[in-house]
């Protein structure tokens, strides 16, 4: 008996011992973290207001619009209204089923992270399959053209004859990757079909206040959980930038974390427009790792997976910065 004891505290022991060595590097990491954090305040200080910013005068007032009506589309009649009109086009161009369209629409027009959060509600209610909402995830979580128009093409290059060529590609590098992850996701059928009678629904909900506070309150959850991710990968971007020295790896990762400021840096570092202008595109499409984090946010106890989502928007900012790189051969 007590040797069997023995071995279970044994056994338990070398779990433990194995846990602490796979978060060991973690560990080390955030205290590294935490004493930049001590060594240059200022730096931090300034990231995060900047950050701050960010979210209160851009994100806030262009995404939680979206993010609560979205929730009372899904909480009520009028999902199903949409999807009447526009699922046919989408079905056969993205071989969705009718909700999934809603959710190739909110992915192309309203930004990060709408896509992936409209995949994820519908999934939640048992509007579309997991299969499904892993097929849109690869393809329908983009920049929305308010944001490729006003701020990469007008206040970053300011070259109003890039404005449809953006646009176009941005739009175009997604499409592609759909082309590719439908084969495997679709698995020889035609086309995703809706999976139950509550797909077709909502209609049978009324609109009342206990709807708008729900849809309110997990609308204003999802914008603050997005706030906060903005405000850390800027403090990263701004602790970067106390480095000493001025790595080329460094250089190329810095971009690669949050969207907004690295489309800046990639301007301030890169002198020729061109190249700027390719490699922009490219993170654009990609999104940044701080998009990749508020995607993992939204689509937590879905079944959803991060790491096939990275990899695929990679592989669109691949696709994104080999069309602008075409469109400047043969138009410039």
């Amino acid at each position: 008996m007590n040797q069997l004891i023995k071995s279970r505290m044994n056994k338990k022991k070398k779990e433990n011992r194995n846990q602490n060595l796979k978060s060991f590097p973690y560990g080390l990491l955030v205290t590294a973290l935490f004493a930049a954090m001590l060594l240059f305040p200022k730096a931090v200080f300034n990231g995060a207001t900047e950050g701050l910013l960010l979210w209160y005068q851009v994100v806030f007032p262009t995404l939680f619009p979206f993010m609560v009506i979205t929730g009372l589309l899904l909480s009520t009649g009028g999902l199903h209204l949409i999807t009447r009109v526009i699922g046919g086009p989408f079905r056969r161009m993205f071989r969705v089923s009718e909700n999934g369209a809603f959710a190739v629409l909110a992915g192309f027009l309203c930004g990060y992270p709408m896509g992936a959060k409209v995949t994820a509600d519908l999934i939640r209610s048992g509007r579309i399959s997991l299969q499904e909402g892993r097929y849109l995830l690869s393809f329908c979580n983009n920049t929305s053209p308010v944001f490729i128009l006003n701020f990469l093409v007008w206040k970053t290059f300011g070259e109003e004859k890039l404005s449809l060529p953006s646009l176009v590609i941005l739009t175009a590098a997604p499409v592609l990757i759909s082309l590719f992850t439908r084969k495997y996701y679709l698995q020889g059928a035609p086309c995703f079909r809706d999976t139950s009678p509550a797909s077709q629904a909502g209609s049978g909900e009324h609109f009342n206040f206990q709807t708008f506070d729900s849809s309110m309150m997990n609308s204003f959850e999802g914008i603050v959980k997005v706030g906060g991710y903005i405000i850390l990968f800027s403090v990263l971007i701004a602790l970067l930038d106390e480095l000493p020295g001025e790595s080329p790896l460094l250089l190329a990762a810095a971009p690669t974390l949050e969207v907004t400021n690295g489309i800046l840096l990639i301007r301030q570092n890169i002198s020729c427009t061109a190249a700027a202008w390719c490699a922009a595109l490219g993170l654009t499409a990609f999104g940044g790792f701080c998009s990749a984090a508020q995607t993992q946010c939204m689509i937590q106890g879905t079944g959803l997976s991060i790491f096939p989502y990275i990899i695929q928007k990679l592989a669109a900012a691949g696709a994104a910065s080999l069309l602008a790189l075409l469109y400047i051969m043969i138009f410039f």
